[in-house]
């Protein structure tokens, strides 16, 4: 399946297939998994912040079970070394030379558990990963699979023993979202199902890797006309303005709206951009990439003060006619 014959509406059958296959086992959250899918179709990276217990990790791994694709969960601890997270050379006396043996990070979908539990310098082992597709040792570069997806964790309310992202991390990751609480038939359908452990569920695939490329690669073509690019800027530009936070988005967050807007348009079968797409992104893409300049000692207030002013600069900027 090449770029060039795929149409949008062959893309959205392709998600939606997708999306139904996991919201089989993750019920009631077809808009969490709608953004999920979203972040993957962009080739971006997912941190879900939310208490223990809430499906986050059964999610990842129906998604890499949808996709017939390997999937590796890293604990972050804080004794966890780089070297635990991408590997480390060891000496083979039979080929009188070092041998790179690969760490967890070289799979499809990695969770990340907890991730800010782990120390800074732990942290940063995934920063080459998740920007460029690959991991330099020892002067040699190794290639990540494909597809290739960050599944990040963390407790918003529990900080004891923990390591905040910096923003250079922060600013790796496409979107942040969040899980929640399952609504009552929901959790009352998860109770009769009985299952404890996410290794237990039954998840088949429905799209390969191969197919997956295909559909990547299809995102930067969808049209943004320049009326809505010039809108897209308008609100990264009311970031940079805006006195409530210490700086504004960044060029990269611009580009990472931009191209997450593209990717939510084919989830739709549009091969081109409109204006509620990019609003639609504006808070999973741009949330976790701003800080207040006065923020406030609850994590979960600030994020909603965020949320607050990120939505009263898009009400206020005119949507292009």
């Amino acid at each position: 399946m090449s770029q060039t014959t795929l149409s949008a509406p062959r893309v959205r059958e392709s998600m939606d297939r997708l999306k139904g296959n996991i919201a089989k086992i993750i019920r009631g959250k077809d808009s969490l998994i709608e953004d999920v899918l979203t972040g993957l179709l962009a080739s971006g990276h997912i941190l879900i912040e939310d208490l223990p217990g809430l499906g986050k990790t059964s999610l990842a791994y129906c998604l890499a079970r949808s996709l017939d694709c390997d999937f590796t969960r890293i604990q972050f601890t804080s004794d966890l070394l780089p070297s635990d997270v991408i590997g480390v050379s060891i000496y083979d006396e039979r080929e009188r030379g070092f041998i790179f043996q690969k760490g967890p990070i070289f799979s499809n979908i990695v969770l990340a558990d907890e991730i800010n539990r782990a120390t800074p310098k732990t942290q940063s082992a995934l920063l080459e990963a998740m920007d460029r597709g690959k991991v330099s040792q020892d002067g040699e570069t190794y290639p990540m699979g494909e597809p290739f997806m960050v599944f990040a964790t963390q407790n918003p309310v529990d900080y004891e023993s923990t390591f905040p992202l910096p923003e250079s991390q922060m600013d790796r990751f496409l979107m942040r979202l969040h899980m929640g609480y399952p609504g009552f038939e929901d959790e009352l359908e998860i109770l009769r199902n009985g299952f404890l452990r996410y290794d237990q569920f039954d998840v088949g695939p429905v799209l390969k890797a191969a197919e997956l490329a295909a559909l990547q690669a299809r995102v930067p073509a969808v049209f943004l006309e320049d009326s809505v690019v010039r809108y897209l800027l308008k609100i990264i530009g009311a970031t940079r303005t805006e006195t409530e936070f210490r700086a504004g988005a960044s060029t990269r967050a611009s580009l990472a709206l931009k191209t997450a807007a593209q990717a939510s348009a084919l989830m739709r079968g549009r091969d081109f951009v409109i204006p509620e797409d990019v609003v639609r992104m504006v808070q999973p893409v741009l949330g976790h990439r701003l800080v207040l300049r006065r923020p406030p000692g609850d994590a979960m207030e600030e994020r909603h003060t965020i949320q607050s002013i990120l939505t009263r600069l898009v009400d206020r900027i005119p949507l292009p006619v």
